[in-house]
């Protein structure tokens, strides 16, 4: 099977872009995520805003601990990036060329989108469950992968996988707006720029500001009514708080019903919205960051999988005068 090598290109830049992004907002990503996991009464609450999570990370000496699961997360972010812009740059050509077309509607977009969130849901359930109960877990008791992972069953790694599932609708319309409009301001540019009948083959980039304000505004809507889904996957997600696993009673199974019930129960309809602030900042910035990384490498990436693809070809044929 030939290896699709623009969509290579694709999945390795937007990999790229994932790392840089996920590390430099991580302590955020931390508080945010402890402060979505709890889900107590007013009374009995521990942190009544994002900055209590900060707080104690710095009150306690655990300010390393903001980055407890940076490691997985990581690992997460690059392979989900990965299979995604792959998924989806190969979709979207093979769509192209299958309706024989040379431009793709917002429907058809979304459904490719859609589709390749889920592919990518499946593969990395586990280490997203994972990174989620390393990262939400007390301060200075993170545990390594395969202790996190071995705690449980293997059913309940993919905890929250009907959720992630769900939640591809998020980044389908995210990459949908911003694919769109990038289209438009390239179309806008080039006619501009360039006489439209000596067209250049090589494809242009966004400036890295327009991309970041593109990515910006096509991840807070989608951000907004996504979120109740967003608090109930970090729940279930989540390591069961200390009081209750002192009782020494075996964690129940979580389930989609089951935290939207307790958040209801306990913090009332405002509760599905809790953190929703933190939750805009984080992805938005890191959406941002993403697209914007992506955009600046994507050429240098072009480079050196070009020079690479023509090293493996010149190896085969020396191989082959031999």
């Amino acid at each position: 099977m030939e290896i699709d090598f623009e969509s290579l290109v694709e999945a390795m830049s937007g990999a790229v872009g994932s790392i840089v992004s996920t590390t430099v907002l991580y302590p955020l990503d931390t508080c945010k995520s402890k402060y979505q996991a709890e889900v107590r009464a007013g009374s009995t609450r521990k942190y009544r805003n994002l900055s209590d999570v900060l707080w104690e990370a710095v009150s306690s000496n655990q300010i390393h601990s903001l980055y407890q699961g940076l490691g997985t997360k990581n690992l997460q972010s690059f392979i989900a990036q990965f299979v995604y812009f792959y998924g989806y740059s190969y979709f979207k050509k093979l769509y192209l060329s299958k309706a024989r077309t040379k431009s793709i509607g917002t429907k058809a977009n979304l459904v490719i989108a859609a589709a390749a969130g889920a592919c990518t849901s499946i593969i990395i359930q586990p280490l997203d469950t994972a990174s989620s109960r390393m990262q939400t877990s007390e301060f200075g008791e993170s545990k390594g992968l395969w202790e996190t992972l071995s705690q449980r069953s293997w059913s309940e790694a993919f905890d929250g996988l009907g959720i992630s599932l769900l939640l591809t609708s998020n980044p389908a319309i995210q990459y949908t707006v911003f694919d769109q409009l990038k289209q438009r301001l390239l179309r806008h540019q080039s006619s501009n720029r360039t006489d439209p009948v000596t067209e250049a083959p090589s494809p242009q980039a966004l400036s890295a500001f327009s991309a970041f304000v593109l990515g910006a505004l096509s991840k807070c809507i989608a951000t907004f009514f996504t979120y109740p889904a967003i608090r109930c996957k970090v729940t279930i997600q989540a390591p069961e708080p200390k009081e209750e696993t002192k009782k020494g009673a075996k964690p129940k199974p979580k389930s989609i019903i089951g935290a939207l019930y307790t958040i209801w129960r306990k913090e009332g309809p405002l509760g599905f919205y809790k953190g929703l602030e933190a939750q805009i900042l984080k992805t938005v910035l890191s959406s941002a960051l993403l697209l914007m990384i992506k955009e600046k490498i994507s050429r240098t990436t072009w480079v050196l999988m070009l020079a690479l693809r023509m090293y493996i070809f010149g190896a085969k044929k020396r191989v082959k005068n031999t």
